[in-house]
């Protein structure tokens, strides 16, 4: 029996989002919290769809592209409470081709 594996990008590929210009529905909401205080980063590890980067100054830049609306980042941020989430507008954000 020979077994394929399959990286999480080509999974995450076969769903599309709907991106809501201009209206994100998950925010950072202060970035120094993030560069200053958050000594972990756990988001940039954390968040399935990998919308959270580490950057060069020790921030971390979020990218809500692609991202699942699970609410994994606003859980694993509790300590900072740094994350504004809320779900998006209807007819946008994640589209799930198997589910």
């Amino acid at each position: 029996m020979t077994t394929t594996q399959v990286k999480i990008e080509e999974k995450l590929f076969q769903n599309r989002y709907r991106v809501d210009e201009g209206r994100p529905h998950v925010s950072l909401r202060k970035a120094e919290v993030c560069r200053d205080e958050c000594t972990d980063k756990v988001c940039t590890h954390c968040c399935p769809a990998g919308c959270y980067t580490l950057d060069a100054d020790g921030g971390v830049t979020l990218t809500t592209d692609g991202c699942l609306e699970c609410g994994t980042c606003r859980i694993i941020c509790s300590d900072h409470q740094n994350v504004e989430w809320w779900y998006p507008r209807g007819g946008y954000g994640i589209l799930f081709k198997f589910g």
